[in-house]
């Protein structure tokens, strides 16, 4: 890292920095388990020496906590252990859209949206807008936006998939429930040096922001379309009244979107045992049904189901997040002691 050769290499002196603290959490965690496993060590010896019963009975009482953190401790060395993903810091790049059941899907796509802002909120990320096609009414036909804030890709990659919501929708007359769909992608959003694009492979093309009408549509052309030729990828931006800026924000999308296809395509070459993910990964798989009726929120990868609809639709996600993780950290460590067997042998 103090390698004058890096000189201004900032993203390089960011990914060793990332790599040290690593490493060096590594080094903290074997560090305190070494420190009370000579404790307990201790408290052992003392127990088989001391005719003191007031001492015995204090090492008694102090041993099982020592046990209990050695275990937690064994436990956080595994997980840190696991190799990390190249996208464990990356930013998101969030696509929702509305999917079948017309206006309540929209709606529907609508709630996503706000969830995952407010989710973003109260982790200290920030989320922008890149692009916005509403309906006016509450409901988003198709939203994309970015959520800046380091690691916030692999906490939210879990959302990737079709969300279905079961409910009386306000325009059924007769009370019955509708079921509705929504789809959600989320993309790791790449450092520049992780996408080569070329410029010849861009089409770019300028026109103007949609709208309903009223001062909010733009007089000025400075909605940005790119396309990337050789792969057919369209992305738009039009939140920004500068021509840059939304060309800039467009090309953070395209980056994000190319990088995604490559690690699928790489995650394609893995065979099923060693991918340990969540679920397939799919982004047509039905991964969570949100029930009004009772309340209801299922996780139908892992089984998880929470009670609490509401809170869970106001941006209080991280119970399902956490379980989501602990589940893929599960697989991962299965994965690793089954590739150690052989050797071990």
């Amino acid at each position: 890292m103090a390698d004058p050769a890096l000189g201004s290499d900032g993203a390089r002196r960011r990914k060793l920095g990332r790599e040290y603290n690593d490493l060096q959490r590594v080094v903290d965690l074997t560090r305190e388990y070494e420190s009370k496993e000579s404790e307990l060590q201790g408290l052992k010896s003392l127990l088989a020496s001391e005719s003191d019963p007031e001492v015995a009975s204090l090492a008694r009482e102090e041993s099982p906590g020592l046990e209990r953190r050695l275990e937690e401790l064994d436990r956080l060395i595994e997980i840190a252990l696991i190799p990390k993903d190249v996208t464990a810091t990356a930013e998101a790049i969030v696509e929702v859209r509305a999917g079948a059941g017309g206006e309540e899907a929209a709606l529907f796509a609508g709630e996503l949206f706000r969830m995952y802002q407010r989710y973003a909120e109260t982790r200290g990320w920030k989320p922008e807008i890149v692009s916005i096609n509403d309906t006016g009414i509450g409901g988003i036909k198709e939203v994309v936006f970015e959520i800046r804030g380091e690691g916030a890709y692999s906490r939210l990659k879990y959302e990737s998939g079709v969300h279905r919501v079961q409910r009386v929708p306000v325009t059924e007359a007769s009370g019955r429930i509708h079921t509705s769909t929504a789809t959600v992608a989320v993309l790791p959003k790449p450092e520049e040096i992780d996408v080569d694009i070329k410029p010849d492979d861009l089409r770019i093309d300028v026109y103007h922001s949609s709208g309903h009408g009223g001062q909010n549509v733009q007089k000025v052309a400075t909605a940005i379309r790119i396309t990337h030729v050789p792969t057919g990828i369209v992305v738009t931006s039009q939140r920004e009244r500068s021509q840059l800026q939304n060309r800039t924000l467009a090309m953070e999308v395209l980056r994000a979107r190319l990088w995604d296809a490559e690690l699928q395509k790489q995650q394609a070459s893995i065979s099923a045992d060693r991918k340990a993910q969540v679920g397939t990964g799919e982004r047509s798989e039905k991964i969570r049904t949100y029930n009004f009726p009772q309340n209801r929120v299922t996780d139908h990868r892992i089984g998880f189901t929470s009670h609490n609809l509401p809170r869970v639709l106001e941006g209080e996600i991280d119970e399902l997040v956490d379980a989501l993780l602990a589940e893929e950290q599960a697989r991962k460590l299965a994965v690793m002691e089954r590739s150690a067997e052989p050797a071990a042998r």
